[in-house]
């Protein structure tokens, strides 16, 4: 699963694809413009930081920056701290936060069984609902457990249909082209209520002689998968370059087809893609596992709402928010964040939930807890936009309270641990194990946001954004900024 969770977020390849770090939510096509605001008082960028910008042609201009002790205090670093920017998925930080404060680490998201009829002799004479909760870890694992206890308590076939209910969040259309023309690409799928195993395959990659064998997880019977693949003797660098995929629909029925070449030295690699739309899937996800599990199911699977007679029947909870919220953040998982986004309305404003109604809460929640957000955008609240804005100052806001607030231990934990684990782990340094990180890829953005323990036992909060044509080289100087912060060198 954590493979899974991982390609849900990795983008074709970028002019800094070389850069060794798997943390590339998507491409955007063009770096956006920032908007400056009034700034404080300045406190420049460290020169090692400076040089490393200058080598990767990026301007300090075009840079934010912000490092200030936890506790407060004076600020180490202060450049640029009012400009507005592109922050990618450093955003997330501020979803996250908000969830874990306003809706707790125990938090449950539900996904509702209910039941439209009489049950007898385990017959349901009637329509079953599945009613989305916005679970954003419906996994298909997961799927198996809710129609296992479905199946324990004693219902074996339904004679109606199966009604799969959404009005949990508000209805909208989702184009998964619009952002970069990549409809089928598992980073793409939009929010849904009943969101199940991300709307996605995991096609994975296994070199076989000359050829290349295709797995599928989950292995739908209605999926059938070709392979044309040849294995080449090429290092593993780009790996999808030479790789092509086509996809027939036809129905419930679908064919995927690869072609192309795949580097032998790569080993097994998987690439997780969107075959069908949100009600396909669920309709291929539940039908398989119902069956497999002896059930018999007389009618159809289609969306609409619960009828008013119906009762609950079952309540399937989803893992606590503080675990979910390790997975949004460790993985930079987008459609994920766009869940706990939309839920923030649903739960604190009343369902359905919204983009606008969850900006609106979350800014009332920063305005009680003290934190200025001027121009602050935060659009569907994953970083997954060329509208999202916040400064560097305020970001760095938000991680103080963050620090002062009860659910600091969770939001931290959720972080990846610089040189070891998530979107960090392929760094190295000084600072291995002594930063908690969250960064931020779009194409013309670089992002890094956290705290950095330093070498005499104080730490930092530590914000860098970079929006530029060239900011995508200037991985190595946010590197460089943490490794500053770390060695104390003032």
């Amino acid at each position: 699963m954590k493979r899974l969770l991982a390609a849900l977020v990795l983008a074709p390849a970028l002019a800094a694809a070389q850069l060794p770090t798997p943390n590339r939510d998507a491409p955007v096509a063009a770096p956006l413009p920032a908007t400056k605001r009034e700034a404080p008082a300045k406190a420049p960028l460290p020169a090692p930081v400076r040089e490393a910008l200058a080598r990767a042609g990026v301007p300090e201009s075009a840079v934010g920056a912000v490092v200030v002790p936890v506790g407060g205090g004076a600020r180490l670093v202060s450049h640029n701290a009012e400009l507005l920017l592109n922050p990618a998925s450093t955003i997330k930080l501020v979803t996250t936060f908000a969830g874990l404060d306003l809706l707790g680490p125990a938090y449950a998201f539900k996904t509702d069984v209910l039941a439209s009829g009489e049950i007898s002799g385990g017959v349901l004479a009637g329509d079953l609902v599945l009613k989305g909760g916005g679970d954003p870890k419906l996994t298909y694992e997961r799927l198996w457990q809710l129609v296992r206890q479905v199946r324990a308590r004693g219902m074996r076939e339904i004679r109606g249909d199966v009604i799969l209910d959404r009005s949990w969040f508000a209805p909208g259309l989702h184009d998964p082209a619009k952002f970069d023309g990549e409809s089928r690409r598992a980073y793409n799928v939009g929010p849904d209520a009943l969101l199940i195993n991300f709307k996605a395959i995991d096609f994975r990659f296994v070199p076989d002689g000359a050829g290349v064998r295709v797995l599928a997880e989950p292995d739908f019977p209605n999926v059938a998968v070709a392979s044309r693949l040849k294995s080449v003797p090429e290092p593993c660098n780009n790996w999808r370059r030479g790789l092509k995929y086509e996809i027939e629909e036809n129905g419930l029925l679908a064919t995927v087809v690869f072609s192309g070449t795949y580097p032998a030295d790569c080993g097994e690699k998987a690439w997780a893609l969107s075959v069908f739309d949100a009600d396909r899937y669920a309709e291929a996800a539940f039908r398989w596992i119902w069956s497999e599990t002896g059930g018999r199911l007389v009618g159809k699977v289609r969306a609409g709402t619960a009828p008013a007679n119906a009762v609950l029947f079952h309540r399937f909870e989803s893992e606590p928010l503080a675990t979910i919220v390790r997975d949004i953040n460790k993985f930079s998982n987008n459609v994920m964040a766009r869940q706990l986004f939309l839920t923030l309305s649903a739960e604190k404003a009343g369902a359905p939930g919204d983009a606008a109604a969850s900006e609106r809460v979350v800014r009332e929640w920063l305005a009680a807890k003290g934190v200025a957000a001027p121009g602050l955008v935060l659009d569907n609240g994953s970083g997954l936009s060329r509208g999202v804005r916040i400064s560097a100052g305020t970001l760095a806001a938000v991680l103080r309270a963050a620090w002062a607030s009860p659910a600091m231990p969770e939001l931290v934990s959720s972080l990846s641990l610089f040189a070891v684990d998530g979107t960090f782990k392929l760094r190295n340094g000084n600072a291995a194990g002594q930063a908690h990180l969250k960064g931020g890829t779009l194409t013309g953005v670089q992002a890094v946001a956290g705290f950095v323990l330093d070498a005499k036992g104080e730490r930092w909060v530590v914000v860098a954004i970079a929006n530029h044509d060239n900011a995508n080289r200037a991985q190595g100087a946010l590197d460089a900024l943490v490794e500053w912060v770390y060695s104390a060198a003032r």
